[in-house]
């Protein structure tokens, strides 16, 4: 169960740090991610179904979630529509476009076809009977998403303290300031929206890689249990530092998937069958809306490294 909770809590805190870049540094309400999530998954069924390896077909699938973002940040930006219904009609027109992009199939199954979580898992078991070691083949798996990720986040911490990332969190902070600086904020912004669904997509695929199989149902209230994790995150690691806020979105990750997996497991002891977990996630963030109210979360919206350097002028 500890690795099972350890490879979800990893997988999804993937697309909790693309919500993170949404939500939080641009301050930008994106619901795009309940489509590029699954972009990602039949992307990435589709490459591989046609004989393409995993590793191309993993970053397809990442460019795809950029793609997707830039759609939505197009009907945003030109068409003026508010960012909630942008994300919207990007995340329904995709439902569509998923379809399409598995030739019209709800869902393909990877049981013969081989993924690069198959390829670790292959190799776990060799090394661990080398060793003589008595591990299941998933914590194999562990070490690859931890080291996957460790390396991730360092480059996402030296992103967020370029110009570029400054200029980001700043935009989300105040976009008067970044204006007046002649910085067009369309432009920032759009970066910002592609790489989060990006990161969507991404996970998407690394979570059709675990499952075994792609579904265009399967990016369903995504977005709600990313932000149910970034505040469960928020409120254990509780810091203005760019390197400790991406640090608690993984965290924050590994604790809601906890609390899903151990609900799955034991909840029928207080008759909470699986049809609930939604009505879980819901309560769960209302109360930590509630407490967000009375606690100095609310205050700590834009890294350190964002406010350091908020007078210079961006590149």
């Amino acid at each position: 169960m500890i690795s099972s909770i350890l490879i979800e809590g990893l997988i999804y805190g993937i697309m909790v740090l693309g919500v993170f870049s949404t939500f939080r540094v641009l301050n930008f309400c994106d619901m795009t991610v309940d489509g590029s999530f699954p972009l990602g998954a039949c992307v990435l069924a589709a490459c591989l179904s046609h004989g393409m390896p995993p590793v191309p077909a993993i970053i397809l699938a990442f460019l795809a979630g950029l793609a997707a973002g830039l759609i939505t940040s197009a009907v945003y930006t030109k068409l003026k529509i508010p960012d909630l219904l942008a994300g919207i009609l990007t995340m329904t027109m995709l439902y569509s476009v998923n379809l399409r992009i598995m030739s019209n199939k709800a869902n393909i199954s990877f049981l013969k076809i081989e993924t690069l979580f198959s390829r670790i898992y292959d190799r776990s078991y060799d090394l661990f009977y080398s060793l003589g070691i008595n591990l299941d083949v998933e914590w194999g798996l562990v070490i690859f998403l931890i080291v996957f990720i460790i390396i991730f986040k360092a480059l996402m911490d030296l992103y967020y303290h370029t110009d570029l990332g400054l200029t980001m969190g700043a935009l989300g902070s105040n976009p008067q300031l970044i204006i007046s600086q002649g910085v067009n904020p369309n432009v920032i912004r759009t970066i910002g929206i592609c790489f989060g669904n990006g990161l969507a997509a991404l996970a998407g695929s690394f979570a059709a890689m675990y499952n075994g199989f792609a579904d265009v149902g399967m990016g369903t209230g995504v977005v709600v249990s990313g932000l149910a994790s970034l505040m469960l995150g928020e409120f254990i690691i509780k810091s203005n530092r760019i390197g400790l806020q991406t640090l608690r979105v993984f965290i924050g990750s590994i604790v809601y998937r906890a609390l899903m997996i151990l609900a799955r497991s034991y909840g029928y002891k207080i008759h909470i069958t699986p049809n609930d977990l939604k009505l879980v996630t819901g309560i769960l963030i209302i109360i930590c809306l509630i407490i967000s109210k009375t606690d100095v979360l609310d205050k700590v919206k834009m890294p350190k490294a964002f406010s350091r350097k908020s007078s210079r002028r961006p590149s």
